[in-house]
């Protein structure tokens, strides 16, 4: 790979060409500087897995010319990762306060608190990093303290968007620094890396404070419980939920971790002050139905989340009846759509009336419609767009509207892409290696593993380990032993198991004297007869190991 060093360089390693796991890296002179590190969050068709990220090999390679890692927002999209993959990367972390509050609590679980050099940048505050000045330019965002970042460097300035949106009333914080976004328009900016995910909605995301006045209004037409799944993160959303809450004389308690890290993030930063605390779980259980108002995690389906526990009747302290509603304040991300419905077909099944927003405006979007883009455009003025942070379909679209604006010059370019941004025309100079790595239980592992690979394997095809006993000279002792976990019942299939086993007896039968004694032509020929013949008897090709024993 011969990456040119005089030259600024943007390379998306996760987030381009997709939806979360954000991570990008700019290059000047040979120096890097690593914006945002996310995960996403594993579903159906990755088992066992809590969670993936991009793979950070290119830069992992460089970490003795990388700089630092900024982080625009606290979304798990956005730093989830950091915690798994800063042993790999050992550099300076730049946050904003409450980011940084985030960030810190998951450092502590990883043991990590005390290694990180994790600096605060206040907002719209400006930090020095090797060659990069990185300047926060607020934004308003369905979490506090989101940012574009102004990335100033000698070849001209990158304007980073992160996710964002123009809310006028964001209850949370400040409204976006438009003044400053003009300001570096008027100044140039050289190139706007920029969010897609909303490229196809043709208005605007809408307001926090419209939400706070429906939810006011739908949480007078109850009577019994009211839990509301949102997400944890929207610091706004919890306020509005409680000021609701408050104003038909009910209290709120939260039920999951994450919203109660959240809690306690926006409170030691200086939000939520005006609130009283939350109840506590047990608190809440003991009110009286009419009274009380949970706020919950799993809007999205997550079967380890508090809704999910709920409907499932396993939580140990909250219970929803027939006659309680269920207030879906939240979208559902793609590909979320099954684990959703059938967490609402669940409270259904109990019910438990449920309110989504196809029923009632119960929630808005943290990310721009096309008119804020325009507005964006119209201020920033960039001479390049290159979109991010979704999917091919998005971007193409995002260089379309850039384009209808005025843009001067669009690129649409994927992971692992290599862009020039400066000197000279705007093109890919290279390719970086790309992939994504999965935190499994303890560990990291290759989403191209062959352990995952065998993992997926045996979640649709199941798996056989088959014993065999043979004496030195090669000849069965005993019976060959099959256990087909997902494929043979205990019981209930005896005459299937004798097949396998009249199989496997067959094939070493077969065998010539020499091949007997060798132990690897052994296990492969059993491993193929068995394998094949519960592929003939269950149409299954199972993960199908052999244990030989010599005696």
């Amino acid at each position: 790979m011969s990456i040119p060093t005089e030259a600024l360089l943007f390379v998306p390693l996760g987030g381009t060409g997709e939806i979360g796991m954000n991570l990008n890296v700019y290059g000047v002179g040979g120096t890097w500087l690593a914006v945002d590190m996310g995960v996403s969050f594993a579903d159906d068709a990755t088992p066992g897995l809590d969670a993936y990220m991009a793979d950070p090999a290119f830069i992992a390679e460089r970490r003795d010319d990388l700089a630092g890692i900024v982080i625009t927002h606290g979304h798990e999209d956005h730093l989830g990762a950091i915690a798994h993959l800063w042993p790999r990367l050992r550099c300076p972390v730049y946050a904003s306060p409450f980011a940084a509050a985030l960030l810190r609590g998951k450092l502590a679980e990883a043991n990590l608190l005390g290694e990180v050099d994790l600096h605060e940048i206040p907002l719209s505050g400006r930090a020095a990093i090797g060659p990069f000045e990185v300047e926060l330019v607020g934004q308003t965002h369905s979490i506090p303290e989101a940012n574009s970042l102004a990335i100033h460097t000698a070849f001209g300035t990158v304007l980073h968007t992160g996710d964002w949106k123009f809310d006028p009333d964001p209850l949370i914080g400040a409204v976006a620094d438009k003044d400053r976004l003009k300001s570096l328009g008027v100044e140039g900016v050289l190139a706007l890396i920029g969010d897609s995910t909303n490229v196809f909605n043709p208005g605007r995301s809408g307001s926090e404070a419209e939400v706070r006045t429906s939810l006011t209004e739908l949480l007078g037409r109850y009577r019994r419980r009211i839990a509301v799944a949102c997400f944890a993160t929207n610091v706004a959303r919890l306020e509005s939920i409680a000021v609701a809450a408050a104003a038909h004389r009910r209290q709120v308690a939260l039920c999951g971790r994450s919203l109660k890290r959240i809690d306690q993030a926006a409170r030691a930063t200086g939000y939520l002050a005006d609130l009283p605390p939350f109840l506590s779980e047990e608190e809440g259980a003991a009110q009286p139905e009419d009274r009380i108002v949970y706020i919950c995690t799993g809007s999205q389906g997550e079967p380890r989340a508090a809704l999910a526990r709920i409907a499932g009747q396993s939580h140990p302290r909250i219970t929803l009846e027939a006659g309680d509603v269920t207030i879906f304040s939240s979208r559902v991300i793609p590909g979320n759509e099954r684990a959703i419905y059938r967490l609402q077909n669940q409270l259904l099944r109990m019910g438990v009336e449920v309110v989504t927003s196809e029923d009632h405006f119960v929630h808005v979007s943290g990310h721009p419609g096309q008119e804020e883009m325009r507005d964006y455009y119209a201020l920033a003025r960039p001479a390049l767009v290159v979109p991010v942070h979704g999917e091919l379909r998005h971007l193409h679209a995002h260089a379309e509207l850039a384009r209808s604006c005025g843009v001067p010059e669009t690129r649409v370019i994927e992971n692992g892409d290599v862009l020039r941004l400066a000197p000279g025309p705007v093109e890919i100079v290279d390719q970086a290696p790309v992939g994504r790595v999965a935190v499994d239980g303890t560990r990291l592992l290759d989403m191209a593993s062959e352990t995952l690979r065998d993992r997926q394997r045996m979640m649709f095809n199941g798996s056989a380990v088959v014993t065999v006993v043979l004496d030195k000279a090669g000849k069965l002792v005993g019976e060959p032993q099959i256990s087909a976990q997902g494929l043979l019942d205990d019981g209930e299939e005896a005459e299937g198991r004798e097949d396998v086993i009249e199989a496997v007896r067959a094939a070493i039968g077969g065998m010539e004297t020499k091949a007997r004694k060798d132990d690897e032509i052994v296990r492969e020929t059993v491993r193929i007869a068995a394998r094949r013949q519960l592929r003939k008897s269950h149409g299954k090709k199972p993960l199908t190991e052999v244990h030989l024993v010599r005696i």
